[in-house]
């Protein structure tokens, strides 16, 4: 490339060159050629002189100064031209990077071989390109490069290239449905429509739409898939989800168990066979049922005994919590005799079988008057390993439910057992009817002074104690 002096000086850069030790009288002598440059003395060993980057620019900006010549012209004086192209200067392209500094007459040489120096692209796309960045440019951006395409090899320029890519027939692509397969772009639309398995295609017997790969599955239990009946009746087809009902109300020669079996009836036929069957065999029918209810009679009672063992309080210390007690005070006024009594407890979970029974309106001494209540010993299922008389002290607690626990004034009685007494022997079949306890437990009055009856409901505890043999 030919560059004009104005280019190539254009942004000059000086190193200084005059030495600070140097007189300023010696500057003095010089004489001005132009008005712009100080040219060097004729004195011969003065070093040559800093020229000023704008002074030069000013210079080579001028239309006039466009050339060699013209420089000649300004510097007729050929001492003057010498000091000036003797300057040391720096590269241009210093800024850039290039480490050149030498006289200013080597600069133009310089540029020419400068890597960082622009010079038009050598394949003519018109870009200015600096030597540095010339490879990549014509390798990867100039528009007149010539390359070639990585899937279908056919050659091309930069710009058609760019064009070309995306649309190249040959490159390999995912499908788009994430099938996982990869195929050329050509092939891409023929695998979407006939090859993906992750294409969506409709069942031909219900018209719903599935993935292609789990048709097969669909069509093992589509409910419109033609099926024959497997009795081969009259119809010949029908669809699967119809089947069952087929079967079971119209099929002709299906054989259905008898409508009893459950209850033992072992007979099988045909449609036409069935209602004749229980027609004439009502009566068998009738006493397979009183069977099968006997049989359930059994279970439940078994299953009542199994429930109520599971529900027996086991503790030896039972807490009877009777409702509506007023009620049943007056109605005991009204009805002699009347008895209440507790859900059977044992003392341990193989020991004694009792039961507490209260009066609401007292027995015996207490009848009218007091509340009355006594313990029973019940005929047990482990009696036959226990040892008799009954020897446990019993103690019955009536409890004060004042809603300060520590002013509470509960009512014990307790006794220990006579040996002699029948009623603590083991008991038979039927058991005492009355058993034994306290006639005057607790006054009508006294049970109306304090808590001992709160919204209507007593508690009174029974506990027995075979560690005690002093009654508390």
């Amino acid at each position: 490339m030919v560059r004009s002096l104005a280019q190539w000086t254009k942004t000059l850069s000086f190193p200084a060159r005059i030495s600070p030790n140097k007189s300023s009288k010696e500057s003095v002598n010089i004489h001005q050629v132009s008005p712009t440059v100080t040219p060097t003395p004729s004195n011969s060993s003065l070093s040559p002189p800093v020229i000023k980057n704008n002074e030069i620019n000013n210079m080579m900006n001028n239309n006039n100064c466009s050339s060699l010549t013209e420089v000649n012209q300004i510097y007729s004086d050929p001492e003057s031209e010498k000091a000036i192209m003797s300057s040391v200067v720096y590269c241009i392209h210093h800024k850039e990077g290039c480490k050149w500094s030498d006289e200013l007459r080597k600069l133009k040489g310089h540029l020419n071989t400068c890597k960082h120096d622009a010079i038009p692209c050598t394949s003519k796309c018109g870009a200015q390109i600096p030597r540095v960045l010339m490879e990549d440019h014509l390798k990867y951006t100039c528009p007149q490069r010539r390359t070639r395409c990585d899937f279908c090899n056919k050659e091309f320029t930069g710009h058609t290239l760019e064009n070309h890519m995306g649309n190249c027939g040959y490159e390999p692509l995912y499908c788009e449905n994430k099938c996982g397969v990869k195929i050329h772009r050509r092939h891409l639309s023929q695998h979407k429509a006939s090859d993906c398995s992750k294409r969506l295609l409709p069942c031909r017997y219900c018209t719903k739409e599935f993935v292609a790969d789990t048709l097969p599955a669909h069509h093992l239990k589509c409910g419109r898939v033609p099926l024959q009946c497997p009795n081969r009746c009259d119809v010949n087809v029908l669809a699967r989800e119809e089947l069952e009902s087929h079967l079971k109300d119209e099929c002709t020669i299906s054989v259905h168990s008898c409508s009893f079996k459950e209850a033992g009836c072992r007979f099988k036929g045909p449609r036409f066979a069935m209602e004749k069957h229980l027609e004439e065999n009502c009566q068998q029918h009738l006493q397979l049922m009183c069977s099968v209810v006997s049989k359930q009679q059994h279970q439940i009672t078994s299953l009542k005994s199994a429930l109520s063992r599971l529900s027996l309080n086991y503790s030896g210390t039972l807490i009877w919590k009777i409702s509506d007690f007023s009620a049943k005070i007056a109605e005991a006024k009204t009805k002699e005799g009347m008895e209440l009594v507790s859900p059977p407890f044992y003392t341990s979970q193989y020991g004694y079988k009792l039961q507490a029974s209260l009066f609401p309106n007292g027995n015996g001494a207490g009848e009218d008057s007091h509340i009355s209540v006594y313990i029973k010993i019940l005929p047990g299922e482990y009696d036959g390993l226990l040892r008799w008389p009954f020897a446990h002290s019993v103690s019955f607690t009536l409890f004060d439910q004042s809603t300060c626990p520590e002013k509470a004034c509960n009512i014990v009685e307790s006794f220990i057992p006579d040996p002699t007494w029948k009623n603590f022997q083991r008991p038979s079949k039927e058991p005492d009817s009355l058993g034994f306890g306290f006639p005057k437990f607790v006054s009508h009055e006294m049970l109306k002074k304090r808590h001992f009856m709160k919204d209507d409901i007593v508690f009174i505890r029974v506990k027995i104690d075979p560690s005690k043999i002093v009654a508390v």
